[in-house]
């Protein structure tokens, strides 16, 4: 349990920090950047956008190449969908 827990715990965390610390700072509207905070609310709708097939692709590679139980795969994919939605509100 612990190994699910402490990395969710430290994301969360890492999360909270960074969203604090580039609150007001100026947003970038064009072009690349690696840091999802200092994006303006246009460029994280389409981060969060193109992320959406990829997390999918990725659930659907893992259901079909592990052999974990079920529990353990709808589990996998509510932390993923956990995840994707609280990084779109934040």
């Amino acid at each position: 349990m612990t190994v699910f827990v402490i990395p969710i715990v430290a994301a969360l965390l890492v999360t909270i920090i960074l969203s604090v610390m580039f609150r007001g700072s100026d947003k970038v509207d064009k072009g690349f950047k690696l840091n999802y905070f200092k994006l303006s609310y246009r460029r994280k709708l389409i981060k969060t956008l193109i992320s959406l097939p990829v997390i999918t692709l990725a659930l659907i590679v893992i259901y079909s190449y592990t052999e974990w139980s079920m529990a353990a795969n709808v589990l996998l994919g509510l932390l993923f969908l956990t995840i994707y939605f609280g990084s779109t509100y934040l």
